[in-house]
């Protein structure tokens, strides 16, 4: 069974997205300027940087695209290729394809027979 693994919230305004999460909820932010993107951190994590509470995950927030316009949760799968051919077969579509993550993995977004689009997440 897989297991959603990751979170990422959009933005319009990176620092006024960062200080509404900040002051809200108390995530742990982290800008990455250079990938236009902010790790955000909503449960401590060991030394994988893995989250330390079971079923707790992190994520993360980034510029607004347009072929992920709202939050997107991410599954953890073995194979991204393989996970893409289950996706086609029953029913749903690619919408990011297999994207390397270096240092991290590869990732691609997929929509559902209901539009949604969710993520799918290979670790290295």
């Amino acid at each position: 069974m897989a297991k959603v693994v990751h979170f990422e919230i959009p933005f319009d305004n990176k620092a006024r997205a960062m200080k509404f999460y900040a002051e809200a909820f108390d995530w742990e932010l982290t800008d990455m300027p250079q990938m236009d993107y902010v790790m955000a951190q909503s449960v401590a994590v060991d030394e994988q940087q893995r989250p330390k509470e079971p079923g707790a995950i992190n994520g993360g927030l980034f510029k607004r695209p347009g072929d992920a316009p709202h939050p997107t949760v991410y599954v953890g799968v073995d194979t991204i290729d393989e996970a893409l051919k289950k996706v086609g077969k029953a029913g749903g579509k690619v919408v990011t394809p297999k994207t390397p993550i270096p240092g991290m993995g590869a990732y691609a977004r997929v929509a559902d027979t209901e539009g949604n689009v969710i993520g799918i997440f290979q670790g290295e």
